[in-house]
């Protein structure tokens, strides 16, 4: 079982008096040791001689010190234990993983991609149909609403994003529609979507799509898609690497997800969790949205403008928060993406019998502090390393 406890910063604040009269004293500031719950009592104390005082900073900076253990209940994400089975499947042969809590919302109509243009931070309109993009929604402040794939399919534009953005991109979209040839529509719910990773995964799914080859699936560049049949219905097949192993996401009517699911399993590709999808992609460092970063990030913070911003388009909203920093700034950021010891997965063994190579994306302004890794058996914790508060004199 994995354990990672990111408590917040601790300030000790010990107020302290004397009688009217008292004669002034050397104070300092006494905190004792925190108990293993965290908790931890303050007090203050003075000295009359050189001795005395010695002796009690002393025992104030040794005692000033504050540590975080396990048991602290605040801001704790317990992480199952992976799949050893999926997660090597996923690296080495083939495994699939349920996307469909994802949202998923089409933009039709002559206009869409001159529309899209002034609001994405890609080039949407050079996308030709089968090809496609990743990119951000930014905020006139230059702060991400969302991290998106944006498909050209022919005749519409489908976006995938983080399910809980959605509704809020899908509100925003429609605010920004004037006289312009644009509809939207909401297919969460209409499609499901299923991702199929792993060296095997182009073999498995030309399987499965009549007319689509092997060869036409592996010559696909990221985000390229095209549409296929499947069970009778309407299939789109789109080349993605965002889950940190490449593959292809699914797109097929909601009724025919388990149907899918099934077929998959009996060409031999696993089901994966939540869980080792998770760890795959943190291993090979690919923030998720909502997690990783989130509205008061910025594209540089994250370290992904170089797979979501062109430098070369025209305006959109929040571009000049970005080339500021780039210009003026000389794109310094704060990329806070740490672990502690490298430790990579390896093999078919499970990142929770494994040293924790996690990135961690943060954003300006927190705590820069490093992470401490331990390993005890199969349980492994990541916490932050101790905070210590120092005795005033």
């Amino acid at each position: 079982m994995l354990v990672i406890v990111q408590p917040s910063p601790l300030r000790v604040v010990a107020t302290c008096s004397d009688p009217t009269g008292t004669p002034r004293r050397k104070i300092v500031k006494l905190v004792a040791a925190a108990s293993g719950n965290g908790g931890g009592t303050g007090g203050c104390g003075w000295a009359d001689t050189p001795g005395a005082m010695a002796r009690t900073s002393a025992s104030a900076a040794s005692a000033a010190r504050i540590e975080w253990s396990e048991g602290i209940p605040q801001h704790n994400t317990m992480i199952p234990a992976v799949s050893a089975g999926a997660y090597d499947a996923a690296r080495h042969r083939a495994a699939f993983v349920d996307r469909s809590d994802r949202g998923r919302v089409v933009v039709s109509g002559a206009d869409r991609a001159s529309y899209l243009q002034g609001l994405l931070t890609n080039d949407v309109v050079a996308l030709r149909p089968g090809q496609g993009c990743y990119a951000a929604y930014l905020t006139a402040q230059g702060r991400m609403i969302a991290d998106l794939h944006v498909y050209e399919l022919g005749d519409l534009m489908l976006l995938a994003m983080a399910g809980g953005v959605k509704d809020g991109v899908l509100a925003k979209l429609d605010q920004f529609i004037f006289t312009e040839d644009v509809q939207l529509g909401d297919v969460t719910d209409t499609f499901a979507q299923i991702a199929v990773v792993g060296p095997d995964a182009a073999r498995i799914v030309a399987a499965l799509l009549p007319g689509v080859s092997v060869e036409t699936l592996r010559d696909m560049p990221e985000h390229g898609n095209l549409r296929a049949g499947w069970a009778g219905g309407a299939a789109i097949v789109a080349r993605v690497t965002d889950i940190g192993e490449a593959g292809y996401d699914l797109f097929v009517e909601r009724a025919q997800s388990e149907a899918l699911k099934a077929a998959l399993g009996a060409s031999g590709a696993l089901e994966m969790d939540e869980p080792t999808a998770d760890a795959i992609r943190i291993e090979s460092g690919v923030p998720l949205f909502q997690r990783d970063m989130d509205e008061a990030t910025i594209p540089l913070e994250a370290g992904i403008e170089s797979r979501a911003i062109s430098f070369s388009k025209g305006c959109y909203v929040g571009q000049e928060v970005i080339i500021r920093v780039l210009h003026r700034g000389h794109g310094r950021v704060a990329k806070d993406r740490r672990g502690d010891e490298q430790h990579p997965f390896t093999g078919a063994q499970p990142p929770d019998r494994a040293w924790l190579r996690a990135p961690r994306f943060r954003r300006t302004g927190h705590d820069r502090r490093g992470w401490r890794v331990e390993r005890r058996g199969g349980r492994a914790s990541v916490r932050r390393a101790a905070l210590t508060v120092m005795a005033d004199g």
